[in-house]
């Protein structure tokens, strides 16, 4: 298939040495760059990508940013709405360690594709904090309320066989034919009818994430409030310590 290269767009958050962990910079820098192709007639198809290790880790936490700010959660919004709204298809090419915001970026794409080596993990609750970037919309649309409610709830990896199996991603395949097959998938895309993909994509999207806004909205009010206590200093603290954490603190009262 002939498929020129000027055709598929291809981003990447960068930071590999992080495992392709995200900043408010780098969520608005793909954002940009995806908005952008919304408005040039040449890109066919967009691509997210990190490497073999890891698509990405989720945010990052170096501390380079404070984190109780609403700075990166305001850009993840952005991110999530870009790869909702564009008028191409988008691909996830979600390979190794799939984990926090990296899962809802993943799974605001139309396709997600990964190899069998790969796992999503909300690790959210294991440093005190909730899901966000849309997650629990985009997770419960695709896998229903009660494995959504384990994800989130108990933090467990979910591998890329088993989550094929249970609808979260479109295609797993073998390390070995991973870049063919995907290589076919984009093509296919990239020179087929742009105008039906468009459609094609708003209509399933209206249809099956109408509580998208709702979540994102209420998952960024949350998370500042969960970023300023005092279980999510600690659950950071026992992250870089190598321990269990211990939570203390007690929900609001209605």
């Amino acid at each position: 298939m002939d498929v020129s290269e000027a055709t598929v767009l291809r981003v990447s958050f960068g930071n590999a040495e992080r495992l392709h962990a995200v900043t408010a910079d780098s969520l608005h820098s793909v954002a940009d760059a995806i908005e952008r192709a919304g408005k040039d007639p040449q890109v066919r198809v967009i691509v997210l990508h990190g490497d073999e290790r890891s698509f990405s880790a989720g945010a990052d936490l170096s501390g380079q940013e404070d984190p109780a700010s609403s700075a990166t959660l305001d850009a993840v919004e952005r991110l999530i709405h870009a790869i909702r709204d564009v008028p191409r298809p988008v691909v996830a090419l979600a390979r190794g360690a799939v984990a926090g915001v990296g899962v809802s970026i993943a799974l605001a794409a139309d396709l997600v594709l990964s190899d069998e080596n790969t796992y999503f993990l909300l690790a959210f609750t294991r440093i005190g904090l909730m899901p966000d970037g849309g997650a629990t919309a985009l997770v419960a649309a695709s896998i229903g309320r009660a494995r959504a409610m384990r994800m989130a709830l108990l933090a467990e990896k979910l591998s890329a066989r088993d989550a094929y199996r249970q609808g979260l991603i479109a295609g797993v395949y073998e390390m070995c034919s991973y870049d063919a097959r995907t290589t076919e998938i984009i093509g296919k895309l990239a020179t087929g009818p742009a105008a039906a993909y468009a459609e094609t994509k708003r209509a399933i999207n209206a249809a099956t994430l109408d509580q998208l806004d709702g979540a994102l909205e209420r998952e960024a009010t949350a998370q500042v409030r969960l970023l300023g206590s005092n279980d999510f200093a600690e659950g950071v603290a026992a992250f870089y310590d190598k321990r269990s954490a211990v939570f203390r603190d007690q929900p609001p009262v209605e």
